[in-house]
């Protein structure tokens, strides 16, 4: 520590030094300051609080808060005056110096020390840096749209000293603001008074442009803060809007930015949301490259808060045209988020423009692919551009969903990349041409051969290296299967059934892929034998060997509930066939003893831990009712017992979880119904937030919550009662959708009560007392049941004549 501290406080010499600023920053000088730096950094983030620590830390965590923070503190401060003094400190070392700023605020033995030299801090380091500079004055005069890519670019805000100037602010009014927020707004408001009283050509320009930076950055904390928060549209009308106008591109750029991290405010006076509206749009077309680009990103949060479409709906097709001019330009993932934006507000009503959006978006799509493969490597900025136009592609898609007649005309648009990239090509954007995909294969009325065409590209990449993207493949590999069923049977060049139990079995009795990696596989098996029932009998013995041999190597709870379920679907599919194959293959006694096993074991919670979600208990159910239609030479009346009281028990839990289900979503559509309005939140507990007081109490109250989320982490690690994988999905759609487990067991009840009495007397007879009731219920509600699926069908044919007319 006396070597790090030694380090810190010794001067670089100015003799030596390069001139050029490239050569500077990496001179060893500054690179053994930058890392000494870094290395206090880690030490402070790891150490500086002790109570967080495990107790083997503690004490050397305890020395370095009392004996080295304030130091460390200190020698930074005086890195900082250098800047103060017009000297030079390189970007990288002055962001990791305010990065242990930032840190000292929460510490109260820090902040102390930093409270005396606060204000020349704030005021002739932090704000200086806040504001516009020759540097930026030189890249975007020559260079937009590096300046634009520099603005954007998250990895440039890990070396940027503006960036960290902004975290140093927003850290000290999150955290001090009882003390320092009135002060700094006093000063940035002094600002606006000398930029306003100045003669045109004397305006502190660049002064104006870090105060505007300095509020928008604060916006969180102003918004929700008297009396700040009531001044707020008077502030915008009066400095922020007239600087649309302004002859100084720079200004134009951030009135635009600032004027979108507040257009969600309550505007007292629309006509001031609408004439910011509209001085944005007109940025879309100004001259200079960066203030378009910072009006497309607060055009986002504009129509975001926007409350009457009409605003806009008139120059929507002006506002796409602009879009795409900008995206020829500019490769940048905001752009797209603000072209997401609109689509999902106007949703349907983009139908006339899918198919230009599409076009465009695909060939901004191609324009970084040829850019990446010119320049051998994908950039950051190009990366997330390319994947924002897979994933605005998606949302349009969406946007129109219920109109299927649209797909076919995107599709010859969308195929050539879907093709492309679900080779090796697209590895890093897989994931968003899957999502393309999913949606090509399940809106469309029909799955054209041409996109059939893409099902031994998913399967090969599934084969070879796409493990990871399993469940994002099984979406559109289900789609297939579930919509296009017949040529999924029928087609054998290629042959879609042998290629697809090629790659489940080879996944399946991978011993080297993890359970977790493998939950797709059973998920696809469910999928072929409900939606090909009685036409792939020669699949079901294979898919039970694969099923059985992986059960009995896995640990995972509910991978197992997935390859019983398989099981279950077997037995669903056809009980004869699958209870033949279970007893040729001597598993039957094995794989029943786990099933009931499963069924009744409970976690220390005292609920169920197998079987959890409404479809699992649907699938076991039809499963083992299947069962009971077979002549009795082929189940013993034992057996027939136990399945039937099981079958008894899932029924009951069943029941129950549905109307817990149907409960929820009632009392979910009661909290939204009951929501506060936006008046009523402003008027709540407005004590609390007036005046800057702060939502922390220095290091304290931070430091008790995370001790406390600490300790639950590490008790819930110790607790078997954890959710472990269980995702209650039950939105997804199946084929046996449609059939009630209710009505499904009755019926075969009473199928046995003609076709066997003495086997049907015999078992209901032989229950307690507690599965008669039961199964009087169960009947009872089947009864309940079946009236009312009857009384859907005559309503839905109804309206369906209804509509005809």
């Amino acid at each position: 520590m006396v070597l790090f501290l030694a380090m810190l406080e010794r001067p670089v010499p100015t003799e030596g030094q390069p001139t050029d600023p490239e050569q500077r920053k990496s001179w060893e000088w500054w690179k053994v300051k930058k890392w000494t730096v870094h290395i206090m950094n880690r030490l402070y983030t790891r150490f500086g609080d002790p109570k967080l620590l495990k107790p083997e830390n503690k004490p050397f965590a305890q020395m370095f808060q009392k004996h080295y923070a304030g130091k460390i503190l200190e020698c930074h401060l005086n890195l900082l005056n250098v800047i103060r003094q017009g000297g030079y400190l390189p970007d990288r070392v002055t962001n990791l110096v305010l990065q242990y700023l930032s840190s000292s605020i929460s510490k109260s033995n820090t902040y102390q020390l930093l409270k005396p030299q606060l204000d020349i801090v704030l005021f002739e380091i932090i704000f200086p840096l806040m504001c516009f500079n020759d540097n930026d004055e030189k890249l975007w005069r020559e260079d937009p749209h590096e300046y634009v890519r520099k603005g954007y670019d998250i990895i440039e805000d890990l070396y940027s000293p503006r960036t960290a100037s902004i975290d140093f602010i927003t850290e000290l009014v999150r955290k001090r603001g009882k003390e320092n927020l009135q002060k700094f707004l006093t000063f940035i408001v002094e600002v606006y008074r000398r930029y306003d009283e100045a003669a045109p050509g004397y305006k502190p320009y660049r002064q104006k442009d870090g105060a505007l930076l300095a509020v928008g950055a604060l916006c969180d904390k102003l918004k929700q803060t008297e009396p700040y928060k009531s001044q707020l549209e008077q502030m915008l009308v009066q400095h922020v809007f007239p600087e649309f106008r302004s002859q100084v591109g720079h200004l134009r750029a951030k009135a635009a930015w600032v004027a979108g991290q507040y257009a969600s405010i309550n505007f007292a006076d629309q006509r001031n949301f609408s004439a910011a509206l509209h001085s944005v749009v007109a940025g879309l077309r100004d001259p200079e490259l960066p203030v378009r680009v910072d009006s497309v990103f607060a055009l986002r949060s504009f129509v975001e808060a926007c409350k009457d479409l009409n605003e806009i709906r008139p120059i929507l097709p002006q506002l796409l045209d602009e879009f795409f001019k900008l995206m020829n330009e500019v490769e940048n993932e905001d752009l797209v988020f603000t072209l997401e934006t609109i689509v999902d507000k106007f949703g349907e009503e983009m139908a006339p423009y899918a198919l230009g959006l599409c076009q465009n978006l695909a060939a901004a799509f191609w324009k970084c692919m040829q850019s990446a493969e010119a320049e051998e490597d994908l950039d950051e900025s190009g990366a997330l551009a390319a994947v924002g136009c897979l994933r605005a592609i998606s949302t349009i898609l969406e946007s129109v969903s219920r109109l299927p007649h649209l797909f076919p005309q995107v599709e010859p648009i969308l195929l050539p990349i879907m093709q492309r990239m679900l080779t090796t090509d697209g590895q890093e954007v897989f994931e968003e041409v899957l999502e393309i995909v999913s949606y090509m294969t399940y809106f469309s009325e029909t799955i054209s051969l041409e996109m059939w065409s893409l099902w031994p590209l998913m399967i090969n990449a599934l084969d070879d290296w796409a493990i990871d993207f399993f469940e994002n493949i099984l979406v559109p590999l289900d789609n297939y299967i579930s919509r296009s069923t017949e040529h999924f049977l029928t087609c054998k060049e290629p042959d879609y059934q042998q290629s697809l139990f090629k790659v489940l079995s080879s996944v399946m009795t991978d011993k080297n892929i993890e359970d977790h990696d493998i939950e797709p596989a059973p998920k696809l098996i469910e999928a072929v034998l409900q939606n090909c029932k009685g036409r792939v009998d020669q699949w079901v013995e294979p898919y039970l060997r694969i099923t059985i041999d992986r059960l009995r190597r896995t640990e995972k709870k509910y991978l197992k509930d997935l390859l019983i379920e398989v099981i279950a679907n077997a037995l669903y599919y056809n009980p004869h066939l699958t209870l033949n194959i279970l007893q040729k293959l001597a598993v039957a006694t094995e794989v029943f003893n786990l099933w009931f096993h499963m069924l009744q074991e409970v976690k220390k919670s005292g609920q169920k831990a197998n079987f959890r979600r409404e479809h699992d208990k649907k699938v076991c159910i039809l499963g083992l009712t299947s069962l009971l239609s077979l002549p009795s030479e082929l189940l013993p009346e034992e057996s027939l017992r136990q399945i039937f009281r099981a079958v008894l028990d899932l029924l009951v839990a069943y029941k129950e979880q549905v109307a817990e289900t149907a409960k929820n979503n009632e009392d979910e559509d009661d909290d939204m119904d009951a929501w506060k309005t936006d008046d009523d939140e402003e008027e709540e507990d407005d004590s609390d937030k007036e005046m800057g007081v702060d939502t922390e109490d220095g290091d304290e109250v931070d430091s008790q919550r995370l001790h406390k989320l600490a300790t639950q982490v590490h008790a819930g690690d110790e607790d078997d009662d954890s959710d472990d994988d269980f995702s209650d999905d039950e939105e997804f759609q199946s084929p046996i959708d449609n059939v009630d487990p209710f009505v499904f067991f009755s019926e075969i009840m009473k199928v046995m009560s003609v076709s066997d009495l003495r086997r049907f007397q015999i078992l209901t007879q032989s229950l307690d007392f507690h599965y008669q009731a039961v199964a009087n219920a169960v009947a009872h509600h089947a009864e309940e049941r079946r009236v009312e699926i009857e009384k859907e069908k005559a309503e839905k044919a109804a309206s369906g004549v209804v509509g005809k007319q």
